[in-house]
């Protein structure tokens, strides 16, 4: 599969009074890039949840902060998935300014019914199923 990639940039709110990325919102960043990660694979969240009663929840994240984003950076979110089976989806996620690599998580996502139980990952586009 293909890496996909989300841009976004830094605005002043995501960063500390150095005008350094708060921590914490990376943990957003990578958010937003899962998202549109999911969409692009064709799946609609909205109408998964109303009509399978299903939702994504993260599991695990192992994160790497390596260099510091500042205010104003254009950042990219290149998203790829590591593995896939009935139960889990962990992907690799790397934020970069330009060539240069700021950050690295590891994130394992998990299927959930709206009360919470685990289920089964649903169908997710063109990605192979195992």
């Amino acid at each position: 599969m293909m890496v996909h990639q989300f841009f976004c940039h830094v605005y002043y709110e995501d960063t500390d009074l150095a005008g350094i990325v708060y921590y914490a919102n990376y943990l957003k960043f990578i958010e937003r890039a899962r998202t549109e990660w999911v969409r692009s694979l064709g799946v609609d969240q909205t109408k998964l949840k109303a009509e399978q009663d299903v939702v994504f929840a993260v599991r695990r994240v192992e994160a790497d902060y390596l260099v510091p984003a500042k205010f104003d950076d254009e950042l990219v979110v290149e998203t790829s998935l590591e593995r896939l089976s009935t139960a889990r989806i962990v992907l690799r996620q790397v934020v970069k300014r330009g060539d240069e690599t700021l950050f690295v998580a590891v994130v394992t996502l998990v299927a959930l019914t709206t009360s919470g139980r685990p289920t089964r990952l649903p169908a997710l586009g063109d990605l192979p199923s195992t």
